[in-house]
């Protein structure tokens, strides 16, 4: 199907009575299953109006025929004029949004959050100077030319604002910047980097647009070296998970710098060891990173060599294996902070009862490594199961321990990743503290 605009009409779209409520309700999705009648077919990436069942306006969106997921909506309520100046209206009240998270300290966070943000199926995090443009629907695709122009502004002024930046940061010349770290920043002229989902990889390939495409600024030389809370990590931003790094955990990695103190750590799940950073920083005598990647466990050396002074002060242990096998086969090792924050264990609501076992099974077979004293922090990432679920999953298995604990705090979404529908709210962490 061709992508773009039309010349006339415009496409018109009525839903069911059921869709109508959960559109005025704020939900950003219209399902081809809910779509009662179109005045024409559609084309891919096309804005779509749809009326009410009085003829009157509720809300325009982004239409694919190819896809379950018809509408994905701009904006609900009162008419509007959805033009240059709306766009880029709607840039600069998310960008603002973001001000505040970047400072001298952390050069690295999430500009656009998708539907959450009023920009659905697209995501837009920056490390230093790097952008890293993330598109989860083809009907974005006739409009890259439209995203790549309004960021330009943006990408030259620095907006929102961040005191460190890749560049700069690559003449600092300090103890814990190698020469291979130096030579990795200074490649790292400003870019915008095109990062596609790969269910869209073929369509954007056919229209021109290929994964890991710099659309503007110069290419990467390697990992770009950010900053967050003042330490140093690498984000692959041409092959990485997601954009290069998990980006929605900052505000648990503080909290979990905040209980390691004097602890033996382990990190069960480590990918490339941001919670063991913090916890090395946060003054643990030692740190276990676990991960079945071997390239996610080179990954976190290479941070803990970012940042030598850790390095040198906090011993850190890799271990590669299945945490849920090495859990269950290493009895004898015991730890005063173990930190779990496994993969999604629930990509389909079909799987969300099994994932509310798995988590607790987890949870219990983790708690069997805790001295007295220590804590558990455990974090899920499964849109499937909600908050309650989740959390009540932990404790139930904390409960049956008979061991006394304490429930220290339990949080959600970022403020970098607001959450604006069930869908998106996929992020919750519990810490509990057990009596000594």
């Amino acid at each position: 199907m061709k992508s773009g605009e039309p010349t006339s009409p415009r496409l018109r779209v009525r839903i069911t009575a059921a869709a109508e409520t959960i559109v005025r309700g704020g939900h950003p999705w219209v399902f081809a299953s809910s779509i009662r009648e179109l005045n024409r077919d559609g084309t891919v990436g096309e804005l779509a109006v749809i009326f009410d069942r009085q003829d009157k306006f509720l809300a325009i969106g982004l239409f694919d025929p190819d896809s379950p997921l018809r509408i994905r909506i701009l904006h609900s309520g009162k008419p509007v004029q959805i033009n240059d100046d709306w766009w880029r209206t709607r840039l600069e009240t998310t960008l603002t949004k973001r001000v505040g998270l970047l400072d001298e300290h952390t050069s690295a966070c999430r500009l656009i959050n998708g539907e959450s943000d009023g920009w659905p199926g697209l995501v837009l995090d920056r490390y230093g100077d790097v952008l890293v443009l993330k598109l989860y629907t083809f009907a974005w695709c006739s409009r890259v030319p439209m995203l790549v122009e309004m960021l330009r502004g943006p990408m030259e002024r620095g907006l929102p604002p961040a005191a460190t930046h890749v560049v700069r940061e690559s003449s600092e010349k300090s103890a814990d910047a190698t020469p291979n770290t130096l030579k990795r920043a200074e490649a790292c002229a400003p870019a915008l980097v095109l990062r596609l989902s790969r269910n869209v990889q073929a369509a954007f390939a056919a229209a021109g647009f290929r994964e890991a495409q710099i659309l503007s600024g110069a290419a990467p030389d390697g990992p770009v070296i950010f900053r967050e809370s003042g330490l140093r990590f690498e984000a692959d931003v041409l092959a990485g998970q997601k954009t290069g790094f998990f980006l929605d955990q900052r505000e648990n990695r503080r909290a979990v710098e905040q209980l390691a103190r004097g602890a033996d750590v382990l990190n069960a799940f480590s990918f490339t060891g941001g919670f063991s950073l913090y916890a090395a920083r946060g003054g643990a005598s030692s740190v276990a990173s676990l991960d079945i990647s071997a390239h996610a466990l080179a990954g976190a050396e290479r941070n803990f060599a970012l940042n030598r002074d850790l390095a040198d002060a906090c011993r850190h242990e890799i271990i590669q294996a299945n945490a849920f096998d090495w859990l269950e086969a290493n009895a004898e090792r015991v730890f005063a902070l173990i930190i779990l924050d496994p993969p999604s264990l629930a990509k389909k609501e079909m799987e969300r009862t099994g994932a509310i076992r798995a988590y607790g099974k987890l949870a219990a077979s983790a708690l069997r490594h805790l001295r007295p004293g220590g804590a558990l922090v455990a974090a899920s990432c499964s849109a499937h199961v909600s908050a309650e679920e989740f959390f009540g999953a932990v404790t139930q298995a904390a409960s049956a321990t008979g061991r006394k604990f304490t429930q220290l705090n339990t949080t959600r979404s970022a403020p970098d990743h607001p959450a604006t529908f069930p869908e998106a709210e996929y992020l919750k962490c519990i810490s509990l503290r057990f009596a000594p």
